[in-house]
């Protein structure tokens, strides 16, 4: 039976996490115990904000590399790779995988920024609205990356170490708007003052997705 739609894939992915928890308690462990050191390292230091916007996306950063490295290399590991090219297109493989990755990401950006916006005194946001879109915009930046890294690294003999060393030069820019863009957030600026911001990460997201739809084909075929 042929699956046509990329929200099978999508669903088999929720499932599968689900089933095990595995991959979901080893991220939850790694957020909990980063937040704990940034926590412990400032103690009862006064840290400037625009270090503090930083922190917060590399921990984000860290902890997307964490969740969705493994996208594809558990398909790799199970054998289930072979299957998926027989029972399905790439593009929805892609497609699928995509949403997946992307609800993963944002559920995991919204539980950081709440929780680090709970231990951290000197961490208050101003404009709510700057802040979450940036959050949303950044979250779909990382997932619209990771996902055709995930499938590029998983065929590779060092895949933990290999995936985290690609994808910074090419998240780079994304994650620099995202610390500008919150620290906009936090000086209070007008939402109009972000636009510029949202723009360039709106046009990062564009382009991953329609390079990834190019590509794909290629990568999960080779």
């Amino acid at each position: 039976m042929m699956i046509n739609i990329p929200y099978q894939i999508f669903i088999k992915e929720v499932v599968s996490e689900f089933r095990t928890r595995y991959a979901l308690n080893a991220l939850l462990m790694f957020v909990v115990t980063t937040l704990s050191i940034v926590v412990f390292s400032l103690g009862d230091n006064t840290v400037p904000y625009e270090i503090l916007c930083g922190m917060l996306w590399i921990v984000i950063f860290f902890s997307a590399m964490s969740a969705l490295s493994r996208t594809f290399v558990s398909e790799e590991e199970r054998g289930t790779s072979m299957t998926l090219r027989l029972l399905t297109t790439s593009t929805n493989v892609y497609v699928g995988k995509l949403f997946y990755n992307i609800a993963l990401i944002t559920v995991l950006s919204v539980f950081i920024a709440l929780v680090y916006q709970l231990v951290i005194d000197d961490f208050h946001i101003q404009t709510h609205s700057i802040f979450w879109v940036t959050l949303l915009l950044g979250s779909l930046g990382l997932a619209a990356a990771s996902t055709i890294l995930a499938a590029i690294i998983a065929k590779a003999n060092t895949k933990g170490t290999l995936f985290p060393v690609i994808a910074f030069p090419i998240l780079l820019p994304l994650l620099l708007e995202c610390i500008r863009a919150t620290i906009l957030a936090v000086e209070g600026a007008f939402f109009v003052e972000a636009i510029k911001d949202f723009q360039i990460l709106i046009s990062f997201i564009i382009v991953m997705v329609v390079a990834s739809l190019m590509l794909f084909d290629f990568v999960w075929n080779d």
